[in-house]
């Protein structure tokens, strides 16, 4: 999934790749529970290295897309996004509570 992190708000894009079906199971899944957890990892085969981080949050699902600033930071990360810009729908979650670890502080 490609997303981008503002603050305390996570936002994730539903892009132009192809899929089956645009009522996909995720955003129904979101409709009904807002509440989600978003966890990203860096692993490494050093594993002094290694590490998660966690974001729990409550989501919405936005029909129009990504307002200005966060297309910005969408095309920051995906540079694909500047000449194809995602037009949504988007996911837009609050971050209520983040968490993480490291191998190495």
């Amino acid at each position: 999934m490609t997303f981008a992190i503002l603050g305390e708000q996570v936002v994730v894009t539903v892009d132009h790749k192809p899929k089956r079906t645009t009522d996909l199971r995720r955003l129904r899944n979101i409709r009904e529970n807002p509440a989600v957890a978003f966890l990203v990892d860096g692993w490494s085969a050093d594993w002094s290295a290694l590490w998660w981080v966690r974001a729990d949050a409550t989501a919405e699902v936005v029909e129009t897309g990504p307002a200005p600033d966060e297309l910005a930071a969408l095309q920051e990360r995906y540079p694909v996004y500047r000449d194809l810009p995602p037009h949504g729908p988007l996911v837009r979650a609050h971050v209520d509570r983040w968490t993480g670890w490291a191998a190495t502080p």
